[in-house]
């Protein structure tokens, strides 16, 4: 017995994530995210509840990380390779095809690692900013107090 996945038209998509439909399109157009839309004879987008869930995975890493659309498209990609080389290496029964699985996986992995430490360093540097401020504001309204 076969059933049906449910399938969301894109302003359905839109709201369940919050974000707009052109942003949609534009992921679209980046290779962010279509790669299982469909379209019904209207030419209108179906989406499957599983570009949703990487739809608001992709919305989460921006808006968490503070990505360009371009970092978003690395990790994106990166995570794509990951996911392949995961498959691969449940697959094979050979230790030697593993390895080099796991080797294929490592730098990219890293790669990922360095665009996340990137963003940690940016805001720890901003953090550090603000409590200095903080610091300069609290003396000076001790100054004031007097």
């Amino acid at each position: 017995m076969s059933t049906v996945e449910p399938t969301f038209r894109i302003g359905e998509v839109a709201e369940r994530v919050g974000v707009t439909i052109r942003t949609i399109r534009y992921y679209e157009e980046r290779g962010l995210l279509g790669a299982s839309a469909g379209r019904t004879q209207g030419s209108h987008r179906l989406y499957t509840e599983a570009d949703v869930v990487h739809l608001q995975e992709l919305i989460r890493l921006r808006d968490l990380l503070g990505l360009s659309l371009e970092e978003l498209v690395e990790l994106a990609d990166a995570e794509e390779s990951r996911a392949a080389l995961r498959n691969q290496f449940a697959e094979s029964t050979s230790n030697a095809e593993r390895a080099e699985i796991v080797e294929a996986a490592i730098p990219i992995v890293e790669r990922q690692l360095e665009l996340v430490r990137a963003r940690q360093q940016t805001l720890d540097e901003f953090a550090e900013a603000l409590a200095e401020k903080l610091d300069r504001l609290h003396a000076r309204r001790a100054e004031l107090a007097g």
